[in-house]
């Protein structure tokens, strides 16, 4: 088998194609969107690539004309020899990661099926609308208290509304710019939360995801895009762990230490399991998953409870969608996190 490695670019990328052997066969550059067309014409090969941006799209489209693809984490890549004595070209990386592929075996990251990109980059986009209409409240907050005009408490919808009564004698001019883009980015967040409320509804596994406190459709679409399959893990814990919220450890010889949540893995689906944490937390009425977050915050803290019912959230998810459950509350509180 051929093994041919493709150092990814925005516009153009190396091509470094080596027999088994180890032989250079071909070494070229191509447009990036043309690749599909160039390994079309290649024979069946191990296809390697650096992840970038363009990877996983290049990856489907090599998998579709029965190529053998390894996505090798870019983390990894200076391990292989990649910009090794501080020397670091196309075609140097494209030739090394070719060189490194005949003599080992690669292991690869998963590459995510079409419908997980999908709703990751849903997910996103709600994100940035989110932090932009974040930012431009704090801005605005922030201005009119140089004006010593203070906004009502109120919901996020109706911030405008609230800041317009509070300074309708003082309002700056510079204001008449930000106000109107912060409603817009209220209607683009609805209209996203509209539509991820009904792709959960539409989708079973997220429907009975949503059945745990704390979890809506934001929760439960992210979750299962970021996982996109519960066979990658073979427990609740490893999935904790590659969620980042497991504790680390910093030990050596005699010296144990162990240390905060390791923050690995995606950070967006930490952060969100976190807050959907916080929303469980705020849930009336008596509940044993909450109960044993209450004896938690009793002895560690609020902070560290909510860390801890972020991580048990995350392996009672994953269990519901490996065994096609809904959510049991007097089972979930017994679970070990």
């Amino acid at each position: 088998m051929e093994h041919l490695a493709i150092d990814l670019g925005g516009r153009k990328s190396q091509i470094c194609v080596r027999a088994a052997d180890g032989t250079i066969l071909e070494e070229r550059s191509c447009e990036t969107r043309s690749l599909g067309s160039y390994l079309k014409r290649r024979p069946p090969s191990r296809v390697v690539l650096e992840t970038c941006a363009e990877a996983f799209s290049v990856a489907d489209e090599a998998r579709e004309l029965g190529h053998d693809v390894r996505v090798v984490p870019a983390k990894l890549a200076p391990l292989l020899g990649i910009g090794e004595r501080r020397t670091k070209t196309d075609v140097r990386d494209a030739r090394k990661l070719s060189e490194v592929s005949t003599r080992i075996e690669l292991a690869g990251v998963h590459v995510p099926s079409a419908q997980a990109r999908e709703r990751k980059a849903l997910c996103a986009t709600r994100d940035s609308l989110v932090r932009a209409r974040t930012r431009l409240i704090n801005h605005t907050r922030g201005l009119l208290r140089t004006f010593r005009v203070r906004i009502r408490p109120g919901e996020t919808q109706s911030f405008v509304k609230r800041a317009m009564q509070g300074a309708a004698h003082e309002m700056p001019a510079s204001l008449e710019h930000v106000l109107p883009i912060i409603e817009q980015l209220s209607e683009r967040i609805a209209v996203l939360d509209a539509e991820l409320a009904t792709l959960a509804k539409k989708d079973e596994v997220c429907r009975r995801m949503m059945t745990v406190p704390g979890v809506g459709p934001v929760t439960a679409v992210r979750f299962q895009a970021t996982l996109d399959t519960w066979e990658r893990f073979d427990s609740a814990h490893k999935v904790e762990a590659y969620l980042g919220l497991t504790p680390g450890e910093a030990s050596s010889s005699d010296h144990r230490r162990r240390t905060g949540i390791t923050k690995a893995g995606p950070s967006a689906m930490r952060w969100t399991l976190v807050q959907a944490a916080w929303c469980a937390r705020r849930t009336k009425g008596t509940h044993p998953l909450l109960a044993w977050a209450a004896a938690v915050e009793h002895r560690r803290g609020k902070h560290v409870a909510a860390t801890a019912l972020a991580r048990k959230l995350a392996g009672i998810l994953w269990a519901i969608w490996k065994h096609g459950s809904t959510y049991q509350p007097t089972r979930a509180a017994t679970l070990e996190s």
